[in-house]
């Protein structure tokens, strides 16, 4: 084999020290404001100082304050870009066809690019193989990785947090790259988004109000219609005093949300406007908490959910009278969780109560608090779609509960769930079994019909109808045994869904219209427009065109009326509703299709941003196909994959 074939000898690194070949995308990767080169050209970076790479905003590699490495090429920029953001090493002949499909020579265009990263890198990196591997020196910061996976204290500090990623690059001729791109940046800006919120949360449970409002403020600019973020400013400005700011804002939200949807705002913005203000009070005994706490939980599982919050909430200030701090995590952890899983539309408030719960836990050393804690964050990440921070609270939760059954078979559960709303879908199943298998050992039996139910998910998804409907079906039948009714419309729906595509209708009927019917009674958005969406198929099915339309439209204002909704599901009914505009022919197809594009694309839902560019596709995008092709490698998903392959149909 000759040093050129080979990526770790000769060849390839000399043609770094040459000018670019022809067409390797060559202009230059220099920026206004960005240093230049340090005069050794042919030296590469001291390592004495630790690599700092920034992509979030203009990029740029720093060994130090004032040396840095500028690229030749802005391809180079995009080729460090997409190995860094990859979920797994590419091949040498993705990455040829990605960035430099039409040049004279992909593959030594790809050399000699690599050959520019790698030197930029310095000698401490190494990139090599095929799959392309880069392993960065030891100490190495990387701003996209604190934004996704690191804390909020590091994410605050970077410089390019919120800004556009590899603001000012210019890729040409290559569509492919652009289209990955664009998807790439819409979810680095979600994610700036998550962590500031985040950011905004802690330092509120901390009493830290002014650097509270400042993050809240900053994630309220990124999202003004977001009703989180709009309560969550709101109940700051009235910890601080300032009620005529709250009502301002208040009123200017209100205005914002009339003009842009014409609809009022929600739930959790009037509560946070109205409910009194909350500070932590002194300590001294109090001998009735756990009483309280007992009675408010049982209240809430009685299905008297106003009564129990009551109790709760005076569990709370009663608990921050007392001196034992455990109490006081308890307290706060049975009213988050109420909030979060009880009473939707109120999720925001859940998790200022769990934030705090968390504090106290960290300064009296309650690990095995922390887990559960922490766990229960991850889950409300989860479904925001912010997908980063829900990993890496529930990698915390396994971390902290030292094999605790309870804590851990939630943990993998939800990560499991995480990794199925991702298309990562081994992964999923993998989590997910364990899951299972944790809580039936424990007899933690409602954890297994969770658990149970998103492997059937994941069965149907796939396209693997008898296992999916043998997880859903014992998901069923433990939620009954466990008289777990508030449940069951979950995995109803999705069976329902099963045996519409097995050809049954009557029993897709009869089982769909049981979910619904109990999911109306229950109030609850996402089980309504799950099982919305599957009758809304259903009807499509039997013909009735108007009966569907309505009844998927229908679906997604159910799913969405509350500011807390199940962001994948949002998209599972777009995608519905994008399948009969094109089954219809109708005009607002393509309006739908960039809607799921958008929504699936900032949330790194890789299925529902593939799916979506083959609706685009479908209705004539002539680039959306490419963008499908290429997010779909490594979905391990035969359903998903037979549509892309009709592409080339």
């Amino acid at each position: 084999m000759s040093s050129e074939d080979h990526p770790a000898q000769g060849a390839e690194e000399d043609s770094a020290s040459a000018p670019p070949p022809r067409d390797v995308g060559s202009e230059t990767g220099q920026l206004p404001g960005q240093a230049q080169q340090s005069a050794g050209e042919g030296v590469p970076p001291s390592v004495s100082m630790p690599l700092v790479v920034h992509l979030l905003g203009r990029p740029a590699l720093e060994r130090g304050p004032t040396e840095s490495y500028r690229f030749r090429s802005q391809k180079s920029w995009a080729l460090l870009a997409y190995l860094l953001l990859s979920e797994r090493p590419p091949s040498r002949s993705r990455l040829a066809e990605l960035l430099f499909d039409e040049t004279d020579d992909p593959l030594r265009a790809l050399r000699w690019n690599l050959a520019e990263v790698r030197r930029g890198l310095g000698a401490g990196a190494a990139l090599e193989g095929d799959p392309v591997e880069l392993r960065l020196p030891p100490g190495t910061v990387v701003d996209v990785h604190i934004v996704t996976r690191g804390s909020w204290r590091d994410a605050l500090d970077l410089p390019g947090l919120g800004a556009e990623l590899l603001e000012g690059i210019t890729v040409r001729g290559a569509a492919g790259f652009e289209s990955w791109l664009l998807t790439a940046r819409q979810r680095l800006v979600a994610a700036s988004e998550a962590v500031l919120h985040e950011a905004a949360q802690a330092h509120m449970a901390r009493g830290e109000l002014v650097e509270a409002l400042r993050c809240a403020r900053s994630v309220t600019v990124m999202s003004p219609l977001d009703e989180n973020n709009q309560a969550l400013l709101l109940r700051l400005l009235r910890m601080v005093g300032d009620d005529a700011a709250a009502q301002s804002q208040y009123s200017a939200y209100s205005l914002l949300l009339d003009r842009e949807l014409g609809v009022e705002p929600g739930p959790a913005v009037a509560a946070a406007l109205s409910e009194p203000a909350r500070r932590p009070g002194p300590v001294t005994g109090v001998a009735s908490v756990e009483a309280i706490i007992e009675s408010g939980a049982a209240a809430v599982a009685a299905g008297a959910v106003g009564a129990g919050l009551t109790s709760l909430r005076s569990a709370v200030e009663l608990a921050d009278l007392a001196t034992d701090r455990t109490l006081q995590v308890r307290a706060r952890v049975v009213l988050g969780e109420t909030l979060v899983h009880s009473l939707r539309g109120m999720d925001e408030d859940g998790l200022a109560s769990l934030y705090q719960a968390d504090e106290i836990a960290v300064e009296a050393g309650l690990r095995d608090m922390r887990a559960g804690v922490r766990a229960e964050l991850g889950y409300v990440d989860f479904l925001r779609a912010r997908y980063d921070r829900a990993e890496r609270w529930l990698e915390d939760a396994l971390g902290l509960a030292d094999g605790e059954p309870a804590v851990t078979a939630k943990a993998h559960a939800y990560r499991g769930s995480v990794a199925s709303d991702r298309a990562d879908y081994l992964r999923a199943l993998d989590e997910l079994e364990r899951a299972l298998g944790i809580a039936r050992e424990a007899s933690q039996w409602r954890q297994a019909a969770y658990a149970e139910s998103m492997v059937g998910r994941v069965h149907l998804l796939r396209g693997d109808l008898a296992r999916a409907t043998a997880a859903l079906r014992s998901a069923i039948e433990t939620a009954e045994r466990e008289h777990w009714l508030a449940f069951l419309p979950w995995p109803q729906a999705f069976l329902g869904e099963v045996l519409l595509e097995r050809g049954d209708l009557d029993g897709a009927e009869e089982i769909l219209e049981q979910a619904f019917a109990r999911a109306c009674q229950l109030g609850d958005p996402c089980w309504e427009g799950t099982a919305a969406r599957g009758l809304a198929l259903l009807a499509a099915e039997r013909g009735e065109r108007d009966e569907a339309l309505a009844l998927v439209v229908d679906a997604r204002e159910r799913c969405n009326r509350l500011a807390d909704p199940y962001v994948w599901l949002d998209a599972y009914i777009l995608d519905a509703q994008c399948s009969m505009g094109r089954r219809y022919s109708l005009p607002d197809a393509s309006g739908w299709a960039e809607t799921m594009y958008r929504l699936s694309s900032r949330t790194s839902m890789t299925e529902m941003t593939v799916r979506a560019l083959l609706h685009a596709a479908a209705l004539g995008s002539p680039t959306a196909g490419d963008g499908a092709r290429l997010l779909a490698v490594g979905v391990h998903n035969p359903v998903l994959q037979r549509l892309v392959g009709s592409l080339d149909g």
